[in-house]
């Protein structure tokens, strides 16, 4: 259903977008936690490996994918606040027939390359054929995460963050029962996981283009809508190629991250692959609710209402701050029970390794409230190309220590790699938001 945010009390819009959110992006995890404990417990410690090794990579291109799906939505909520119905097919249309592109590029080049990713990553010879196998059914997936996450990206553009969540819940359930079915019965090892993976994100886009040809009337397309625009396209591009490289820039830190970790040997490998799974279930709020504010930040400014988003990004900062905190303290002093989900007990350099990671991330993790919702905030607004920036400058720290500190302190260095880049990043974006903020301002004035 769809949902106006440009009138109303700002926070409870928020929150009620946020919240379906978050429990689409906690069953995300759920299902990705699921999916490591299944691995780890029933193929062992090297097959978690294989499958983690490559993670960082993963995260460059879904992320490209997610990212770019989500800045073609921008210029959809933008339309709907303004109540430009006409326009906004139009960019519903020229998204779509982009998307499909994308899907056809990106796929043929992650899946020819697979093998030189790998080597790039400094993957070890005793999980690289595992690790390959994974790998190569992902990337020929990327079509299907595409179809989810462009048409979810269209829902919640026009306020409807329920609808998206009930299918990525449908298809996570069924994720977990391939998961268990492939690889217990079936027994296809790592690739059971990735087959279970992709079959559950065709499922979850198959279902959202459903529901939007039954129910959705306002996103149904004339044959008028159906014709491709220079000036639409230019429009989504430049919107959504910033917003897919800001992504793959900061996953492009992570990979010289992850590369540097790979080299220490296959027990940090392991601690690394259950320590990121817990880290990103914890960074689900901060997703969600930066997800909400970024949607009503292009709905009010479509209407032109500029002191509704600076109330709702302080709002938003002052939520995701205290997350931070709370998140923060559990990490420190639960980082090994958690880590238990993965690992077995009589693991012991794993779990300490691991739970020295999540210890050091808990104490930074209120930076990500700010860089969150700041960085959605700019993005939202139009100012997608000064939000890559921040990716940039997460890349630059985190190659950074990867490369100096790394070989000099291990792993210790690998612990402090995220927040020396989450501060970085802080210190660009939140004076970038003010300034894109007060600049709109001035336009409105001048208009």
């Amino acid at each position: 259903m769809a949902k106006n945010m440009t009138e109303g009390n700002p926070v409870k819009h928020m929150i009620s977008f946020a919240f379906p959110l978050l429990l689409g992006n906690l069953f995300q995890q759920t299902y990705n936690i699921v999916d490591a404990a299944i691995v780890g417990r029933y193929l062992g410690p090297k097959s978690l490996a294989a499958v983690g090794a490559s993670s960082s990579v993963q995260f460059l291109v879904l992320g490209f994918c997610i990212g770019i799906c989500a800045g073609f939505a921008i210029p959809v909520a933008q339309r709907f606040g303004a109540k430009e119905y006409k326009s906004m097919r139009g960019y519903v249309f020229n998204g779509a027939v982009l998307t499909a592109l994308v899907g056809i590029i990106v796929t043929l080049i992650c899946v020819i390359l697979c093998t030189q990713i790998l080597h790039l990553l400094l993957t070890p010879d005793d999980i690289f054929k595992n690790a390959y196998i994974y790998l190569v059914i992902i990337f020929a997936g990327i079509p299907f995460s595409l179809l989810y996450n462009y048409l979810s990206g269209i829902l919640r553009a026009i306020g409807d963050s329920r609808t998206p969540f009930l299918f990525l819940a449908i298809s996570v359930a069924l994720n977990i029962i391939l998961d268990l079915f492939l690889i217990i019965v079936v027994k296809l090892g790592c690739a059971g996981a990735a087959i279970a993976t992709i079959a559950a994100q065709g499922v979850s886009g198959i279902m959202c283009l459903a529901y939007i040809k039954r129910k959705i009337k306002l996103l149904h397309l004339s044959k008028k809508d159906c014709h491709f625009n220079g000036k639409f396209a230019s429009r989504l591009l430049v919107m959504g190629v910033p917003m897919g490289l800001q992504f793959s820039i900061t996953a492009i830190g992570s990979m010289v991250m992850q590369s540097a970790n790979n080299g220490l040997g296959s027990v940090y490998i392991s601690a690394f692959t259950a320590a990121m799974r817990i880290k990103q279930l914890f960074m689900c709020p901060f997703d969600a609710l930066a997800t909400a504010v970024s949607t009503f930040c292009s709905q009010n400014l479509g209407a032109g209402k500029i002191e509704r988003i600076k109330l709702g990004i302080k709002k938003g900062v002052m939520i995701g701050v205290l997350y931070g905190i709370f998140a923060g303290v559990i990490l420190i002093c639960s980082g090994r029970i958690l880590s238990l989900m993965f690992v077995s007990s009589e693991a012991v350099d794993v779990l300490d390794a691991s739970a020295k990671y999540l210890a050091c991330l808990g104490f930074f993790y209120w930076a990500l409230g700010i860089l969150n919702v700041c960085r959605l905030c700019v993005q939202g607004i139009g100012y997608s190309g000064r939000a890559v920036l921040s990716g940039a400058v997460e890349m630059v720290a985190r190659i950074f220590v990867s490369s100096v500190f790394v070989p000099i302190y291990g792993f210790n260095a690998i612990c402090f790699a995220d927040q020396a880049a989450w501060v970085m990043a802080c210190m660009y974006i939140v004076p970038v938001c003010i300034w894109c903020i007060n600049k709109e301002q001035r336009n409105k004035k001048v208009v």
